[in-house]
């Protein structure tokens, strides 16, 4: 006698099979980027709020963060970010970041590091504006 739960999961096991993949869209990617606000709240603190619309998702507005924080290391004369924080926030289809970092003219310890200066090249490349 076979077992009810052995033939239904072999029974869901054969359908499955037959089933075809449904291909994944990729989500549209139209970003509209606002100015970015930059707050220096001690000598090596900066926090930075940016805003946008199109957001695929959050690494989106994470990405344009990291690309002001990057520009405003470089103008400063400093080579390194150091990211500390990120709050986000999405409402109407408006994206928000604050996020916060320290910056520095040598490498810092941590491990979310940005190198100014290729950060913002990659931004340049990608299309993402810095400050």
């Amino acid at each position: 006698m076979r077992s009810g739960i052995g033939f239904a999961a072999l029974l869901l096991t054969g359908c499955a099979a037959t089933v075809p993949e449904e291909p994944v869209e990729e989500l549209p990617f139209n970003p509209i980027y606002q100015p970015v606000e930059t707050a220096l709240l001690d000598e090596d603190l900066v926090q930075f709020t940016v805003t946008m619309r199109g957001a695929r998702t959050q690494q989106d507005v994470a990405d344009f963060a990291d690309c002001a924080a990057a520009g405003y290391t470089g103008i400063r004369g400093y080579e390194f970010a150091r990211h500390l924080r990120t709050n986000l926030d999405q409402r109407a289809g408006v994206w928000r970041a604050d996020a916060i970092y320290t910056i520095s003219p040598q490498r810092p310890a941590g491990t979310i590091l940005i190198d100014a200066q290729q950060t913002v090249a990659d931004c340049k490349r990608d299309g993402i504006p810095t400050v």
